[in-house]
């Protein structure tokens, strides 16, 4: 029984990263052999086991051969016999697939890869130092999930290409309906992931190159030459600046919720009628239908759902806000439910500010807007609505009168704060 430490721990220690979580390879072990040495199984579609005491997973070595089309397709053999050069040639990329003998890892965990002591077989090594991502074997075509990782590790090592016969390769997979075979939530797994790291533009152009994006996210790929509106920078088409808001978001360390809202804020204007053009009027309230259209499509959490429909409603209306007076500006604190989940309200204007400053020349440009709408929500909060609602009460006011009442009073209290 060997075992191994492979993946993203050797490659993150070799590009000089940090390493966070580290995967075990055991050649040469069954699972009475895990069990028997008290090791936990926890695998559910192939023997994976935690360690007695780091708790860390240890994978039997194994090989997988297709069987039907999709992620779920796929026929795992695991044996004693199974050697490490061919677990490793089914991984996705070279550069994950390096493995170093576990016992040349301290007891704290730490590791010193040497090129002596490493095992290498598809040059995973060379690929780092080209700044290369490189699928291992014609076998990373029977996993299209493996689309999605590549895209998502362009994003993560923002200054790697693809390599020319891996993307060929992707781009048949495509067009032989593996994209479609996708389960929902592998898709957002992967797109959430690929949002959250540093430069998640570089995820979108890979999966558009290799034509995924029209097949995932048609809403997002028909954005690129659709012209932007005369004071937005026209030189700069919507999937331009789309990729310009999701990199800001990044830029600025958004959560997940103010990411996604960025992707889809702007999706209404791949769908304006020629008599709207240019300047893609009601494209807020097409926004919001499509993304609907996509949320249930891929499944996304309802937090992120809500937050990227206020977004796609409101930003326009967020973006004028200092054209507003005060009676406007409590309505569309309303409309944004700003009362009652004032944190996400928060998010909502960090996503507008995104949008702002993805443009050309305003990328460090302040946004106003956003302070000024935090103090218009603090000077409405602070009405002592309850008072307001027992002197109503007892006037004999009901349900709707109340929250009348409510409503014009939070505009007093704007209209005082704004002088």
């Amino acid at each position: 029984m060997n075992i191994f430490l492979v993946g993203g721990a050797l490659r993150d220690r070799l590009l000089g990263r940090p390493v966070s979580d580290r995967d075990w390879l055991v050649v040469g072990a069954t699972p009475e052999d895990m069990t028997r040495r008290g090791y936990l199984p926890v695998g559910r579609d192939f023997p994976v086991f935690l360690h007695p005491s780091t708790r860390e997973e240890y994978a039997l070595a194994r090989t997988e051969r297709k069987s039907a089309p999709g992620y779920r397709g796929f026929t795992i053999h695991t044996a004693p016999d199974v050697t490490l050069e061919q677990d490793l040639a089914r991984r996705d990329l070279t550069v994950n697939a390096i493995a170093l003998p576990a016992e040349l890892v301290g007891p704290d965990g730490d590791f010193e890869p040497d090129a002596d002591t490493l095992a290498d077989p598809f040059h995973g090594r060379r690929d780092l130092r080209d700044k290369v991502l490189r699928h291992v074997t014609e076998a990373f075509r029977e996993d299209p999930v493996r689309i999605l990782r590549v895209a998502r590790f362009a994003a993560r090592f923002d200054d790697f290409s693809v390599a020319p016969e891996t993307m060929a390769l992707m781009r048949e997979m495509v067009a032989a309906g593996e994209a479609d075979a996708l389960v929902p939530e592998r898709v957002w797994q992967e797109l959430s992931r690929g949002l959250m790291e540093t430069r998640p533009s570089r995820m979108f152009e890979v999966l558009r190159t290799c034509g995924a994006l029209a097949v995932l996210l048609p809403e997002v790929d028909r954005l690129w030459g659709v012209p932007q509106p005369a004071q937005h920078h026209p030189e700069v088409d919507t999937g331009v600046h789309l990729m310009m808001v999701v990199d800001t978001s990044a830029r600025l360390a958004a959560p997940l919720p103010v990411r996604f809202a960025c992707l889809m804020h702007d999706l209404g204007k791949g769908t304006t009628p020629a008599e709207m053009l240019p300047r893609h009027i009601g494209h807020e309230k097409r926004s919001a239908e499509l993304l609907h259209a996509v949320c249930d499509r891929w499944r996304v959490p309802v937090d992120v759902r809500e937050l990227a429909e206020v977004v796609a409603r409101e930003h326009g209306n967020l973006h004028r806000s200092g054209e507003l007076d005060a009676a406007a500006l409590v309505r569309l604190l309303e409309r944004c439910d700003a009362f009652r989940k004032p944190a996400r309200f928060a998010e909502v204007l960090l996503a507008c500010e995104c949008d702002a400053r993805g443009r050309l020349g305003l990328e460090d440009a302040p946004y106003p807007q956003r302070a000024r709408l935090l103090a218009v929500l603090a000077a409405a909060a602070a009405v002592a609505t309850d008072e307001i609602a027992r002197k109503a009460q007892q006037s004999g006011a009901k349900g709707p009168q109340i929250g009348e009442a409510i409503h014009q009073a939070r505009v007093e209290a704007v209209a005082a704060s704004l002088g």
